[in-house]
C-alpha cells in the first residue's frame, strides 16, 4: 500500500503548518491498558519537546474507552511514569481547571459522552453516517487504537445501501448496529512532518469506518478526532504505525468543521527480532527498568540519542533537550532496541 508521495493529490483537509502562528498545543494520550513501555517514552518525550521547544503547552488526556483492558492503576501508573521521567502538563489529571480551549476537559475520555453523543448527533443529521448490522472482529476493536493491518475492510460495506424502512425494520427486531461514517469516494491527502506528503484513497485506509460499536462504546477514530478539534491540539506526534489514523481523523474532524492539527509520525521502537515495542514487552516496560536500576535521565538521554538530538548519548532531563528537536533529525527507518541497551541503561542507574 502506498501512502506517502512526492506530490500531494487533492485533499479534503488541511493539518496546521509548522509555521502557523498558533500558540502550539501538543498532547500527550496514553491509554491506561497497561504500563507504559519504552516505546511509550519514545513518543511522549517526542510530543513534549515538539511543543516545548516552541513555546507551547501541554495537555494530557487520558484516553481509556475500551471498557474491557482500561483499569484505574493502569492511569495512575502511567501519571506516576510520566512524573518520573520528567514530562509535564499544563492541563490534564491533576491540574487545576484551566482555559486552554473553551472546550478542553474533562480530560477522561470515559468522562466526555454527552460530547461524543453531540458529535454524532451532528454527523448523522448531516447525513454523514448509517447504521451498520454487520458482526465483525473490527467491532470489537473499535475503542482501542489501530494496530498495522487492523485498519478496517476495504471491500463496501453491504449496510450502506440498506433503505430507511430495511434499517427500521431491523431495529425494530433487535438488531444491534454499529454507526459508520460514509466516506466520500475521494482521496484524503496531508503534509507529515516526518513522512512527507500522504495521500490515503479510501480503500487504502478501510472505508467506511465504524464511530460507534454496536454495544454503545465510541471507537477510537471519533473520540480522538472530536477530542484533538475541541481541545484545540495544534501538533499530533505519535507512532508510524497511526498513520492510517490520520485520514479518518481529518474526515471527522471535517465534516465537524474542526480546525486539523499538524502531524508528525514517528518512526517507532522495535525489539531485537524486529517486533513493534508494546504493552506485552513487560522487560522493557518503564516499572520493570525502574526496579534494575535505570535512572529517568539515562533514559532520557538514550532516547534523544535516537533521535538524534544527543549524539554522545548522555545523561539529560527533557528541560536541558528543549529546542533541539526537529523531525528532520529524526532516522526515516524505524529503530531496534537491543539488550545491551537495556543492560546499560540498568547498569548506569544510581
Amino acid at each position: 500500500m502506498t501512502v506517502c508521495s512526492q506530490a500531494p493529490a487533492a485533499g479534503t483537509a488541511v493539518p496546521v503548518d509548522f509555521t502557523d502562528d498558533l500558540p502550539p498545543l501538543g498532547r500527550l494520550a496514553p491509554s491506561p491498558t497497561g504500563l507504559l513501555h519504552l516505546g511509550n517514552a519514545w513518543a511522549f518525550l517526542l510530543a513534549w519537546l515538539s511543543a516545548r521547544g516552541r513555546g507551547g503547552r501541554i495537555l494530557l488526556r487520558m484516553e481509556d474507552l475500551d471498557p474491557q483492558r482500561s483499569r484505574p492503576a493502569f492511569a495512575a501508573a502511567i501519571l506516576e511514569d510520566l512524573a518520573w521521567l520528567g514530562l509535564d502538563w499544563d492541563a490534564g489529571p491533576g491540574c487545576a481547571p484551566t482555559a486552554l480551549a473553551p472546550d478542553c476537559g474533562p480530560f477522561v475520555q470515559s468522562q466526555r459522552a454527552p460530547v461524543y453523543a453531540e458529535a454524532l448527533a451532528r454527523l448523522e443529521a448531516a447525513g454523514h453516517t448509517y447504521p451498520c448490522f454487520c458482526s465483525r472482529r473490527e467491532l470489537r476493536l473499535l475503542a482501542s487504537a489501530p494496530h498495522p493491518g487492523e485498519e478496517g475492510p476495504e471491500r463496501p460495506d453491504p449496510c450502506r445501501t440498506l433503505g430507511a424502512a430495511e434499517q427500521r425494520r431491523r431495529l425494530a427486531a433487535g438488531h444491534h448496529a454499529a454507526l459508520r461514517l460514509r466516506c466520500p469516494d475521494e482521496s484524503i491527502s496531508f503534509t507529515d512532518a516526518v513522512m512527507g506528503p500522504c495521500s490515503f484513497s479510501p480503500g487504502e485506509f478501510g472505508g467506511d469506518f465504524a464511530l460507534r460499536r454496536s454495544d454503545g462504546v465510541v471507537a477510537y477514530q471519533l473520540a480522538v478526532a472530536v477530542d484533538d478539534g475541541r481541545m484545540g491540539v495544534t501538533e499530533v506526534v505519535r507512532g508510524r504505525d497511526l498513520l492510517p489514523s490520520t485520514p479518518r481523523q481529518l474526515l471527522v474532524m471535517r465534516f465537524l468543521g474542526l480546525r486539523t492539527p499538524r502531524y508528525a509520525h514517528i518512526p517507532l521502537l522495535l525489539d531485537a527480532t524486529g517486533e513493534r515495542l508494546a504493552k506485552r514487552h513487560a522487560s522493557l516496560s518503564l516499572a520493570a527498568l525502574r526496579a534494575r536500576g535505570a535512572r529517568p535521565e539515562r533514559i532520557v538521554g538514550f532516547l534523544a540519542k535516537l533521535a538524534g538530538i544527543n549524539p554522545g548519548g548522555g545523561a539529560a532531563r527533557p528541560w536541558e533537550l528543549v529546542g533541539r528537536f526537529s523531525p528532520d533529525a529524526l532516522p526515516r527507518e524505524d529503530l531496534r532496541v537491543m539488550e545491551n541497551d537495556m543492560d546499560s541503561l540498568a547498569g548506569a542507574g544510581g
